[in-house]
């Protein structure tokens, strides 16, 4: 995620010779952008003063890489955190600074994602400024006011994508179930949920209108979806499927 983010910046404009990466063990993709003038690994002598720290690591390695992340952070510092569960009180006790925790999605690499962002208090309006332009250069952006909302935000799209995932691998198998080879059953569900998307992004009907205009009366879709819509259906399995992600996302905050 923070590398689909940094191309983002880059390919948005940013200098890359503002910029530091510090990743113990780097991808190649990471490591090609010091072709384009990103500093790898530097010390925090090489960076000097860093007006913004983005913390993207594991949840769980964050502790672990308190003091180093804290060489680099000054009294001023914008701190970004896009890491699940990570609470600002947290992310202030190990880094310092001025904290803004945000939650993105996937889709960042492509430039649809979506961010959900909450600021600690002392981060003051240029700051917010210049965590929304960041935030932004991968997507839309939410700024919510109670932090407490991250954990369901984190359920709903932070992880989402992998739901949206798991539908074309079902609907790709649920296909070959009925008859159909697998290469012609795997297209066509991988296109009809891109397509679906990128049909509900560019509507402004709701999606329960959306999904109404495809359901004819006694037809096939309705016949479909008197399962998926019955008491152990797709709105149960979500409901459970959420509840059970934003427990995880609150259990990592521990």
């Amino acid at each position: 995620m923070g590398g689909a983010m940094l191309s983002g910046w880059l390919a948005q404009g940013l200098d890359a010779g503002r910029v530091g990466v510090i990743e113990p063990h780097p991808s190649p993709e990471i490591s090609a952008l010091v072709t384009r003038g990103i500093r790898l690994n530097p010390s925090p002598k090489q960076l000097g003063g860093v007006a913004t720290l983005v913390v993207a690591l594991k949840p769980q390695s964050f502790r672990d890489a308190g003091a180093m992340l804290k060489s680099f952070t000054g009294a001023s510092t914008l701190v970004v955190s896009i890491m699940a569960g990570a609470t600002i009180a947290s992310i202030e006790q190990v880094c310092g600074g001025s904290v803004v925790r945000a939650m993105p999605n996937t889709p960042a690499a492509i430039g649809r994602g979506i961010t959900v962002a909450v600021a600690a208090r002392n981060v003051d309006a240029s700051q917010r400024a210049v965590a929304d332009a960041l935030l932004r250069a991968t997507g839309s952006v939410e700024w919510v006011d109670d932090e407490i909302l991250m954990d369901a935000v984190t359920a709903v799209s932070g992880s989402g994508p992998a739901y949206i995932f798991l539908l074309a691998e079902e609907l790709a198998r649920a296909g070959v179930e009925a008859g159909l080879p697998a290469e012609l059953a795997t297209k066509l569900a991988r296109e009809t949920v891109a397509g679906s998307g990128e049909l509900l992004h560019r509507s402004d009907a709701p999606s329960a209108t959306l999904r109404q205009n495809v359901t004819s009366p006694g037809g096939t879709t309705a016949a479909a979806l008197a399962v998926l819509m019955g008491p152990d259906g797709m709105q149960s399995l979500l409901t459970r499927a959420v509840a059970a992600a934003t427990k995880r996302s609150k259990e990592l905050a521990k």
